[in-house]
């Protein structure tokens, strides 16, 4: 069975972010995440966690109830990033460089 990684952060204003962090975002190294406002998008995962603090459970249970909702039903929640999430997301990102280039 296969698991979706998932890193949730909180912002100061109270605004919760999921990040997953073996998924690809949209510049090379950027990993996917996910608002209730504005939902999918990129984001520097090191960036991100540098101004954010850590969601308890309460502070990211909408946000994860949303995830299920929308077909995340493989989460399975961090308090960060491992090796193996970053190794992950860098090699997904060459594969997209290497299918552009044409050279898979």
């Amino acid at each position: 069975m296969s698991e979706t990684p998932v890193v949730y952060r909180r912002f100061p204003n109270g605004e919760v972010v999921a990040l997953f962090p073996s998924l690809p975002g949209g510049q090379f190294g950027e990993c996917l995440s996910y608002l209730h406002f504005g939902q999918h998008g990129a984001a520097d995962y090191g960036h991100v966690v540098r101004t954010t603090g850590p969601a308890s459970p309460a502070d990211c249970a909408d946000l994860q109830a949303e995830l299920v909702q929308i077909g995340y039903d493989d989460l399975r929640v961090y308090r960060r990033e491992r090796a193996w999430m970053h190794r992950a997301r860098i090699d997904a990102h060459l594969e997209i460089v290497r299918r552009a280039l044409g050279t898979t």
